[in-house]
């Protein structure tokens, strides 16, 4: 029988990362990677070679995707089974920026299958805390071409085509695939994202890897992945109502909502779909199917498609993700 299911967070080293993670999930952590900075937690992944392990219950020790194997449709969802097959389709990562991710782009699902055998990668963020004056670089600048574009690759000054802009805990930005993006540091965060590891990297700041080598660039990959004719405001706003689903975003690739409890709240899922629930703030105790979890900040559980109907109870903000 399934159940909300929890899993064993796989931390990954990261030139840019810090301590946070290890302060917080480094029970999980591999010993070779202990003492080395920890930039990202990939809390939910059916990625092959780092597929999540359940922690808990009748099924722990199993990986996600042999539970896609086994319970298929249950899990899942039967429209999403025959879409994805075994491949789960969400990635859920925790993010320690403590230095300047690289500026770069993912691409969309058409040229990622064709190069890479691969979804698309479009993402989302919510920020769990930021230093005073973090920001993020997110999209070109309005009019930007691809001859400016390649000019500015060329001569090394394509931060200064970015948009920047500041962030604080509570912010949630949607990244659609083609997106040239950076972090530019001080930032701690949730990132749902389709299950890619795809990475077109552009420009480093000039840094190097752990031997002293430069970082691969990819310049002549991204220039075909970048959407250079769809300006958007990448930062979501969004008012929060007690006990009550938010729409954040809403794409053929991920629904996201906002759901802050306070003391206890229902949540009856429409359409066959899994859910993953991830805790943002607070704590609080989910229910489904006559289980039990309870979930502290940072942490991700997921619910079956085959039980639809949640119970919160609590104080905590929760985001709610699934596919539809």
């Amino acid at each position: 029988m399934l159940y909300p299911l929890k899993f064993r967070p796989r931390l990954k080293a990261r030139v840019w990362g810090g301590d946070a993670l290890l302060s917080r999930k480094g029970a999980f952590l591999r010993r070779a990677d202990k003492g080395r900075k920890i930039g990202e937690s990939w809390d939910i992944s059916c990625m092959k070679g780092d597929e999540s392990v359940v922690s808990a219950g009748l099924l722990k020790g199993n990986n996600l995707r042999e539970l896609v194997e086994v319970y298929m449709g249950d899990l899942t969802g039967e429209k999403l089974f025959d879409r994805f097959g075994e491949m789960f389709p969400l990635l859920v990562k925790t993010l320690d920026c403590r230095d300047r991710l690289s500026v770069q782009v993912h691409p969309g699902d058409a040229l990622a299958a064709e190069r890479h055998d691969s979804f698309g990668k479009t993402e989302m963020w919510y920020i769990l805390s930021a230093d005073e004056g973090a920001s993020l670089y997110v999209g070109l600048r309005d009019g930007v071409t691809r001859e400016e574009y390649l000019r500015a690759v060329s001569e090394g000054s394509l931060p200064s085509l970015l948009n920047r802009i500041d962030v604080a805990r509570g912010d949630v930005l949607y990244i659609p695939a083609g997106t040239v993006h950076a972090i530019a540091g001080g930032v701690y965060m949730v990132e749902i994202q389709q299950s890619s590891d795809i990475t077109y990297r552009i420009y480093d700041w000039d840094r190097t890897d752990d031997d002293g080598h430069p970082r691969e660039l990819h310049t002549a990959l991204a220039v075909d992945a970048i959407d250079f004719d769809s300006p958007r405001n990448y930062k979501i706003d969004y008012r929060s109502v007690a006990n009550q689903a938010v729409p954040l975003v809403s794409s053929p690739c991920f629904t996201v909502n906002l759901i802050d409890v306070e003391g206890s709240a229902i949540r009856d899922r429409e359409g066959d779909t899994f859910a993953i629930y991830v805790c943002v703030g607070g704590s609080g105790v989910l229910h489904a199917g006559g289980f039990s979890e309870t979930m502290t900040e940072g942490e991700s559980v997921l619910v079956p498609a085959d039980l639809p109907q949640v119970e919160f109870e609590g104080c905590g903000r929760f985001l709610e993700a699934f596919v539809e």
